[in-house]
């Protein structure tokens, strides 16, 4: 079992032997020499997947993304029949292959139950015909993009000063809660974390009768458990539950809409504890791992609720830390769209920025 994390070492890589009736060779190697041809940069979630044609700049070596499309993964019978539709749309010829993909890596497969189909990691060799491919934690890779977005892709949920030498924190809830974090240094290191495995920190009220409804009182309920997209209708299921309410909504999408436009009571109360949870979250990793420089939320989900985040309930639940108070008081928060930046960061890390 292979989590798709470095954590010092080099993530999964597979390469298939120049001759094509060698057998396929499998392990964690090192990172490969910096290539001079195109690839192909995928992130991969369980609902879209993004897929990049990144061209390294001659002079500076840097990626270039030179095509980008993003896919719906339940139009498509597979990962390979996406990446063969990609270069067979936009005339790409390459074979070598970044896979940006939350979960861990499990005997040549990508375990992660959450993902459309199973990603076999021989199968994108032979089927899909690539020489090389390499593999990654989803949040990893967009931690690798930090320091390549600006202020005007970002927006400042809770204002603070970056200490520019320290730790950034990247999270998201999207089909599940991701987590990892930005070391400064040449070049930067990026470490995958499990954060979002953590026990649900639930306090006494409201929060414990919504807890009780989400897994046994004396079991374990992780924070990913609400932080989601998937979450998100579980919380709003169990505060139907506990108010004696009926949860009419069927969708995330559909909660989050009737909240921002504030037509039910139950998914605008829904949304609300929903950042309270996320801010004592992000308080709790910040602590964890000195994030002085900032922790940055990704998700296009969570550009649709900034307002939210600023004016309701986040705020408060970051900062309420007891004596940590301080510190949080000065280390900044602020949302990115995730558009390209897990195709950039992948890239960036095959590349070796």
């Amino acid at each position: 079992m292979t989590p798709l994390s470095d954590k010092g070492l080099a993530p999964p890589h597979m390469d298939r032997l120049q001759d094509m009736g060698a057998p396929l060779v499998a392990g964690v190697l090192g990172r490969q020499p910096r290539p001079v041809s195109p690839f192909l940069a995928a992130d991969l979630g369980g609902t879209h997947a993004r897929i990049g044609l990144v061209v390294p700049d001659a002079v500076t070596g840097k990626p270039d993304i030179v095509i980008y499309k993003v896919y719906r993964c339940a139009e498509h019978a597979s990962l390979v029949d996406i990446l063969d539709s990609f270069r067979r749309d936009h005339h790409v010829q390459t074979d070598a292959l970044v896979l940006a993909c939350a979960g861990f890596v499990d005997g040549g497969a990508v375990i992660n139950e959450s993902l459309a189909w199973p990603v076999l990691l021989d199968s994108l060799c032979i089927e899909g015909g690539f020489a090389s491919v390499d593999v990654l934690n989803d949040f990893e890779a967009f931690a690798h993009a930090v320091g390549h977005f600006g202020k005007e892709s970002s927006t400042a949920i809770v204002d603070g000063v970056a200490n520019p030498s320290g730790a950034v924190a990247v999270i998201g809830p999207g089909t599940g809660l991701g987590a990892a974090l930005w070391l400064p240094g040449r070049p930067p290191r990026v470490l995958h974390t499990e954060a979002g495995h953590m026990e649900l920190a639930a306090r006494p009220g409201i929060e414990q009768a919504i807890r009780a409804q989400l897994g046994p009182i004396d079991g374990y309920v992780p924070y990913d458990r609400v932080l989601s997209g998937p979450g998100l209708l579980r919380l709003y299921r169990a505060l139907a539950a506990v108010q004696g309410v009926p949860a009419t909504l069927t969708e995330p999408s559909e909660i989050t809409a009737m909240a921002l436009a504030g037509m039910d009571t139950l998914a605008t109360q829904t949304v609300d504890q929903f950042c309270r949870w996320l801010g004592a979250f992000c308080g709790d990793v910040a602590i964890a791992f000195s994030a002085s420089g900032g922790v940055c939320l990704a998700g296009g989900f969570l550009a649709r609720i900034t307002d939210v985040l600023r004016s309701g309930p986040f705020t408060e639940r970051f900062l309420d830390k007891g004596v940590m108070r301080p510190f949080l008081n000065n280390t900044p928060v602020f949302v990115v769209e995730h558009g390209q930046l897990g195709v950039l960061g992948a890239a960036n890390w095959r590349l070796g920025h």
